[in-house]
């Protein structure tokens, strides 16, 4: 691993005295401790849980000459390795430093480069290395590895006594920095690795039994579906191999493309145990500590405590009908006719159970209730566009969820190591079900291609039968058909400046659609780093029942994430590298 682990006695040094000069790290406390006292209270938490508190730099370090303005050796051979693998997220998921969207290990709002960052475009471009300061950014200078539940009570009391604030991370997958963050202590959950199937899995303090799969939350999605399928199980679950499928995905409420049949996974989770910010390991489902288990199906974030494992129920293992296809457009208006014809036929695809991802000229939908023929016929009209503009159609029948990931996502799933920023937004169903709203979408969609080719997701839960009321997700969810993003790149020299416009334009473009679907909402996990009014649009009038369970839960506010539940705003110094816009 590339993350550093230096001798203890530096350790404690270098914490006791980042946290007595960056007050960013640090609540407020009358009785603050001096640096001898911050230094035991380290040694102790070390001891505490195991030696197993670590010293961080930036993934990209040994490509460096520069660190914090000291020179310092480059490992070329390490460098050399980080350069091969850069975008490969099972390569950057198993390294603390690495983030899956690199701009939360930078500090966006300083005016020079405040990071380490390589060229994504090209990771050997000596431009982003040679002669430039590596400077930790964003990211957390120390972390726990944790092991178990004690660890994280351990932090817990620590930060309490020492004001020290804390950020928990799994792999990774964060599109806003909450699971980063300046001068925090981080709790590192991604070897949580336990995994297991019970055909007869009962909630404890139930009666119900459900066929589940219990999942640590540091299982890859990947590992899970893997698991599943040789127990001739299917579970639903995200679109990326390195996802932690217990982690931040099922928190925030985790769509999939089986989702329009099958739910949204905090329909499917049935149980989690978690240590709250009061230092309890509880126990929440539906028969025990309901509130949480309202909070955490939804409510996103580390806000509510640190998730040790979670079980899901489980579908038999499904035979899936796969529709993929892509053309290369020829005339200037080909892609504004395809997304035409797409808004014209999703509603009817969506009462067929078909979910999928649209990316410009490229479809991947998947069907667990039609056989081929069905599907054959159901997907004609997207089949006879692509076929006569001499694309590419398959519409094949696979013998089991992990069978089409295993063939089409690991390739065609989201992309890390480009520092990308999402806006997204949830479409209603009158949007597709009615000849004006069809039409007013295309011609946004339309006016929106200069600027990008939206990113759709076929995901929302639009056949699932859900239990009114269980989960804290947005209403908007169970009358949306399209979940909608566009997105802007940052380079790894981008300026401050020039971010700042990039933030404007992406918000530009996206209040064209939140104007289109007033009322409807966005993703906790995939929204606007800068989502205006985002307690109405992420939670809807779920928030302030969110708001009690918090205040119950974390009475002294030791947890905070940017924009999650009790969210302190963005003046809290803890969010010093967020630009202001």
């Amino acid at each position: 691993m590339v993350c550093a682990r230096a001798p203890a006695a530096a350790i404690w040094l270098s914490l006791a005295a980042a946290s007595l000069t960056l007050g960013s790290s640090v609540f407020p406390k009358e009785d603050s401790l001096d640096a001898s006292q911050l230094l035991s209270a380290f040694d102790a938490l070390n001891r505490t849980v195991g030696g197993r508190l670590r010293s961080a730099v930036p993934f990209e370090r040994p490509c460096f000459s520069t660190y914090e303005g000291k020179r310092v050796s480059a490992d070329h051979a390490a460098c050399s390795a980080i350069q091969s693998s850069y975008t490969d997220p099972t390569f950057r998921v198993t390294h603390f430093g690495a983030y899956m969207l690199p701009q939360t290990e930078t500090c966006q709002a300083s005016s020079g480069l405040n990071g380490c960052l390589l060229d994504s475009n090209d990771p050997t471009n000596p431009l982003a290395f040679n002669g430039t300061n590596c400077r930790l950014g964003n990211i957390p200078p120390h972390y726990i590895e944790v092991a178990s539940v004690s660890d994280v009570q351990a932090a817990l009391r620590f930060s309490k006594r020492t004001g020290v604030r804390l950020s928990v991370k799994n792999k990774g997958h964060d599109y806003k920095g909450r699971s980063s963050g300046k001068d925090t202590l981080a709790l590192w959950v991604t070897g949580l690795k336990s995994l297991s199937h019970d055909a007869h899995f009962r909630p404890e303090g139930c009666s119900r039994t459900y066929d589940a799969i219990t999942v640590g939350t540091g299982v890859l999605t990947q590992d899970v579906y893997e698991f599943a399928d040789k127990v001739n199980r299917t579970v639903i679950g995200g679109y990326h191999q390195t996802i932690g499928f217990s982690g931040g995905y099922l928190l925030g409420g985790g769509h999939s493309i089986l989702s329009p049949v099958y739910g949204l996974a905090v329909d499917r989770v049935v149980q989690i145990k978690i240590v709250t910010p009061d230092g309890v390991y509880r126990t929440a489902n539906a028969c025990q500590n309901r509130d949480l288990f309202f909070a955490l199906r939804g409510g996103g974030g580390s806000a509510f405590g640190v998730v040790i494992e979670s079980s899901h129920r489980t579908e038999p293992q499904l035979t899936i009908q796969a529709a993929v296809m892509k053309f290369t457009p020829k005339a200037s208006d080909d892609i504004a006719q395809w997304y035409s014809l797409l808004v014209n036929n999703s509603y009817q695809w969506a009462k067929d159970g078909w979910g999928g991802h649209i990316v410009g000229p490229t479809v991947i939908h998947v069907n667990p209730l039609l056989n081929n023929e069905e599907a054959q016929r159901s997907m004609q009209p997207a089949a006879d566009f692509v076929r006569e503009r001499g694309g590419s159609v398959v519409i094949e029948e696979l013998p089991s969820w992990l069978a089409f990931f295993s063939k089409y996502v690991t390739s065609a799933q989201a992309a890390v190591g480009p520092e990308l920023a999402l806006a997204t937004r949830l479409i209603p169903t009158k949007f597709f079900s009615t000849a004006s709203g069809r039409a007013q979408l295309s011609e946004l969609i339309t006016s929106t291609l200069p600027f990008a080719s939206p990113y759709i997701v076929a995901g929302t839960p639009f056949l699932f039968d859900e239990e009114p009321g269980a989960t804290s997700v947005t209403p908007a969810w169970r009358d949306a058909v399209w979940h909608l993003s566009v997105k802007v790149q940052f380079q790894y020299n981008t300026t401050r400046a020039e971010r700042k416009q990039l933030y404007d334009t992406l918000e530009d473009h996206i209040q064209q659609f939140r104007a289109l679907t007033p009322g409807s909402g966005a993703y906790f996990n995939e929204g606007d780093v800068y989502e205006p009014d985002h307690e109405r649009s992420y939670w809807g009038d779920n928030y302030l029942k969110l708001l009690a369970v918090k205040r119950k839960y974390d009475p002294e506010g030791l947890l905070d994430c940017w924009q999650c539940v009790g969210w302190r705003g963005q003046s809290d110094p803890l969010y010093q590298c967020y630009l202001r816009i």
